[in-house]
């Protein structure tokens, strides 16, 4: 069974704090923006691997492609301007 963009948001939200969150897919490809202050002095690669930790070994076996934009909470608050 394929799983869905909600699922998909559960898992990311379950292993990791976010103040923002949402997943848009087809239930193989999925676009992600998540918005964590887990990411504050991370670099791109390290926020993306602090993504598939959350997703553990869902991201093998289930989810076949994510796309993600990760960002600081101030990252996230000015692009709303």
């Amino acid at each position: 069974m394929l799983p869905t963009p909600e699922a998909v948001k559960n898992y990311i939200a379950a292993g990791l704090p976010c103040e923002h969150l949402s997943v848009e897919g087809d239930g193989q490809h999925f676009f992600a923006t998540i918005v964590s202050e887990a990411f504050v002095g991370k670099r791109l690669i390290q926020r993306h691997q602090l993504v598939y930790q959350a997703l553990g070994d869902r991201m093998r076996e289930e989810i076949h492609a994510l796309s993600m934009k990760t960002l600081t909470p101030e990252e996230w608050a000015g692009q709303a301007g």
